[in-house]
């Protein structure tokens, strides 16, 4: 038995994920980590490795994870390719009937399949247009070089200068500017949202009318002998399922046809072709061939999703440091960024709902040179908790003002690699232990590592404090001089994952991060 999945459930299911953003019952959040990246694999920076899909692989993800960003519902739309119009190129049109079947792949691209083909294009003025005629026709059945640039936002479908190229195109909607800068990227962008609703595109949507007007008739042969030369047959019916629509053809001075045009689209056709003797043409010795192109659903604009593809979606955070809410580090490293669905808050039943969020351990330190002491990032902490006994930890970041230690803590901690078999140099006793303020006796609460001995300061609660007359915000709770993530960690369902180079980041440094999900 054959069977396929189709394109259009793959466009539900990008619209159907757009929509659930902005439900009160989802949560969504793009997340950056992995700090230590070279220690994982040498070769990292050159070729990082490709993700793997398991539950063991997710476990390591979050361990990995330093903060989290909500994704709200203006931050992810449906897109599309992105296919810029360059002079002298030549585009495919649009057809309904584009397959891998003999004579039916699209010129001159050679697709198999509508939404593979170079069918529409975006303008230098972020204006997209739909190809409804590039050139084609007996002489030139690939096409032609398109001349000039559409500029024009009429509704109806016309020629965009004077060259004449042959190209039709139809104006569908302009790109917003704020959309511009959040979605559009090298190989993809933007549809507007709510197309069926929205008000700055209803002048087109209201025009596409109703289901089935036709709009282009192709010429594939010209015939032979059709009568009086160089002579206009109006009103020439176009046979099919559906009524109403009719073209003007026109005979040149060889006796064959010179051009085609629809002169009434008519409605609800989904096949047709042209009527020559109701119309009066001659047939002549030998027939001409014509091709009625079947509009969407609807009509051209009616559904932009459907008529471009918009199988994928995209999904933007800006990652900045803030001083009111320091979750992104400094000083460090990211090399994995990835996607989280429905994590939930620390130690609750409630999806998480910060805008930013910290996914690190921390302590806040105090002792004598506490603020001029070093901490190597991505080297070991530890703390002597009990006899024999030992929490480790990974450095991802000291700030020598505040005396906040973030940290994280994996396998590799406590004696394991990280595909989960024994590491035997070091030892630290296989158990992963916490870090801690309140000991039961024979620990110490001492934290051994950087550049000299700190203590935890116990004596501290809060989310800020006050050091020289000024307020620092901390980021997340401490209780007793520790904090614990802001998420819970191995909750929720991770989505996405990407491997990438290194990159250190700074104060000043701001991250666009642009993820395509493709369904």
């Amino acid at each position: 038995m054959s069977a396929i999945i189709t394109d259009q459930l793959r466009i539900l299911n990008a619209k159907q994920f757009v929509t659930s953003v902005a439900l009160t019952t989802s949560s969504y959040y793009t997340f950056v980590g992995l700090p230590n990246a070279t220690q994982v694999s040498s070769t990292w920076d050159t070729t990082p490795p490709d993700p793997r899909d398991n539950f063991d692989e997710e476990n390591n993800y979050w361990d990995t994870i330093i903060a989290l960003k909500k994704i709200n519902s203006s931050d992810v739309k449906q897109v599309v390719r992105k296919i810029t119009w360059q002079s002298g190129i030549t585009y495919d049109m649009y057809r309904h009937d584009i397959s891998g079947s003999v004579g039916k792949q699209s010129k001159p691209s050679n697709a198999t399949s509508l939404y593979d083909a170079n069918y529409y294009i975006v303008n230098s003025d972020y204006k997209v247009y739909i190809c409804l005629q590039n050139g084609t026709d007996p002489e030139n059945p690939s096409g032609k070089a398109s001349l000039d640039e559409p500029t024009f936002t009429d509704l109806e479908p016309r020629e965009a200068g004077t060259s004449g190229d042959g190209y039709v195109w139809k104006y569908l909607y302009t790109i917003k500017p704020s959309d511009i800068i959040k979605f559009d990227s090298t190989n993809f962008m933007p549809v507007p949202s709510n197309w069926e609703t929205n008000v700055d595109d209803a002048a087109v949507r209201n025009n596409a009318k109703s289901s089935g007007q036709l709009k282009i008739v192709t010429i594939l042969n010209r015939g032979v002998g059709l009568g009086t030369a160089n002579r206009a047959y109006t009103r020439v019916p176009i046979k099919g399922d559906g009524t109403g629509a009719e073209a003007t053809v026109v005979i040149n001075n060889n006796s064959k046809v010179e051009s085609v045009t629809i002169s009434s689209g008519g409605n609800g056709y989904t096949f047709g072709t042209l009527d020559l003797v109701g119309g009066n043409v001659p047939t002549g010795t030998i027939s001409p061939i014509f091709n009625v192109i079947i509009p969407p659903q609807g009509g051209h604009g009616s559904d932009i999703y459907r008529e471009l593809g918009a199988r994928n979606a995209l999904i933007y955070s800006r990652i900045e440091n803030d001083t009111e809410n320091p979750d992104f580090i400094t000083g460090n490293q990211i090399a994995r960024i990835g996607i989280v669905q429905n994590p939930k808050a620390y130690n609750a039943v409630q999806n998480l709902d910060l805008d930013k969020a910290s996914a690190t351990y921390a302590l806040k330190l105090t002792g004598v040179g506490y603020s001029s002491a070093t901490f190597t990032p991505d080297s070991f902490i530890t703390q002597t908790i009990g006899i024999g006994s030992t929490a480790v930890g990974k450095v991802v970041s000291y700030d020598q003002v505040t005396g906040v230690l973030k940290y994280w803590q994996d396998r590799s901690t406590s004696g394991f690699n990280t595909d989960g078999t024994q590491n035997i140099s070091p030892v630290y006793g296989f158990q992963l232990n916490r870090f801690t303020s309140t000991l039961n006796g024979g620990g110490s609460i001492s934290i051994m590592g950087g550049s000299s001995t700190l203590s935890i300061q116990t004596s501290f609660t809060g989310v800020s404090t006050a050091i020289n007359s000024r307020t620092y915000y901390l980021g997340q709770s401490f209780i007793q001089g520790v904090s614990q993530p802001e998420v819970e960690k191995y909750s929720g369902n991770i989505i996405y994952i990407d491997n990438r180079p290194s990159i250190t980041r700074s104060i000043n440094q701001k991250e666009d991060i642009k993820v395509i999900l493709q369904f």
